[in-house]
């Protein structure tokens, strides 16, 4: 069986735009991660990126199930001695919200080049506002 290789002109990237008011992160997250990889799509090649563009607004408005809200901890580590930064998720909520749902994308993604573009596809707001009416973004719901 052949291998199939699309076209330059094949790869249509479209713009879509979900509401995260009342979602569940882990879902909301693999359904992105789905979309800007372009595994939706009857074009996806896992060596290439064949994605579409995600808009996400009301990021602090996501649901954590249970008690992720206090127990769930955010880690990061400076590299210096003692540097393990420890925080809990209802403080990343507050002061970052967008980071919650960046970084439960970034897993679901490739850790290579190709997946750090993957994620530049991903744009997350805090509000229900965002720049990019431009690009004319479609409406999707966590079903599709």
């Amino acid at each position: 069986m052949r291998t199939y290789f699309p076209k330059q002109g094949d790869i249509e990237s479209r713009w879509f735009i979900i509401d995260a008011e009342g979602q569940v992160l882990g879902r909301l997250a693999t359904t992105i991660a789905n979309v800007i990889s372009g595994k939706s799509k009857p074009t996806y090649t896992p060596f290439l990126d064949t994605g579409d563009h995600v808009i996400v607004i009301n990021a602090e408005k996501i649901k954590l199930t249970g008690k992720k809200e206090t127990d769930k901890i955010y880690r990061h580590h400076s590299l210096y001695p003692g540097g393990l930064k420890e925080r809990a998720a209802r403080f990343v909520r507050a002061e970052k919200p967008e980071s919650m749902l960046e970084r439960a994308v970034w897993g679901m993604l490739p850790k290579n080049k190709l997946g750090h573009k993957m994620l530049k596809k991903l744009k997350v707001y805090r509000g229900s506002s965002h720049p990019h009416q431009a690009q004319m973004p479609e409406q999707m719901s966590l079903g599709e």
